[in-house]
């Protein structure tokens, strides 16, 4: 079981001066889950190398007992600083593919034609696309192969326009989630603010935030065992 996470290289808040990145716990949980289900962990990021940490997520009130287990764990560590180019990352050699939130997303791998393009060949080839918090804004600009948006009539989730509200950023991001799946003919669905909300349709398993990390990764391993 091979799985590659794909994590954001863009590093800026928008025009705010501030820093963004991945989100702590949105890569943490899930790559626990992975390892410990036994599969074969790659990274890849579009600029590969180290990518850039969303400072808010490493704030005490954000941790979690995963984020907590990274901090200690010198071999992922090691990992997530030396990802792999994205460019070189093919469809071929995984069995699934997951996409930790973060603001940074929105910026680079929502417009990364190597992105769009992963995610498609996966899909065609009956392999699992998962993404969880702001990353389903990865699929934006992919496509079935008759050319439709690929989240059209598919039951989707994302970081909501409420949630985004609440953290004072819905006039910073480039696009907010919940619109743009809605835009694209996606069936947008989502729970309480900042509680667990996972949605799975077919090999698209989709995630609202934070919290929903672990029951989307869990949903992958489930998906990728029947």
């Amino acid at each position: 079981m091979k799985i590659l996470i794909v994590l954001t290289s863009h590093d800026t808040l928008g025009d705010t001066g501030r820093k963004t990145g991945f989100w702590l716990e949105e890569f943490a949980a899930p790559y626990y889950a992975f390892v410990d289900a036994g599969a074969k962990v790659t990274l890849a990021s579009p600029a590969g190398g180290q990518p850039p940490l969303d400072p808010k997520s490493d704030d005490p009130g954000a941790q979690t007992d995963d984020t907590r287990r990274f901090r200690q764990d010198a071999e992922a560590q090691r990992l997530l600083a030396s990802t792999r180019p994205l460019g070189e990352a093919q469809a071929a050699d995984y069995d699934a593919v997951f996409y930790p939130g973060g603001h940074g997303p929105l910026w680079d791998l929502a417009e990364d034609p190597k992105s769009v393009s992963l995610i498609e060949t996966m899909l065609a080839a009956g392999k699992p696309v998962a993404a969880v918090c702001h990353a389903p804004g990865v699929l934006r600009h992919a496509k079935t192969a008759d050319g439709n948006p690929l989240v059209q009539g598919r039951q989707v989730t994302g970081f909501s326009n409420a949630e985004e509200d609440a953290v004072q950023l819905s006039d910073v991001v480039p696009f907010l989630v919940e619109d743009e799946l809605k835009q694209l003919g996606g069936l947008y669905s989502s729970g309480p603010d900042w509680q667990p909300h996972v949605v799975g349709d077919g090999l698209l398993i989709t995630g609202q935030n934070p919290a929903s990390s672990v029951g989307v990764a869990e949903a992958l391993l489930e998906r990728l065992k029947n």
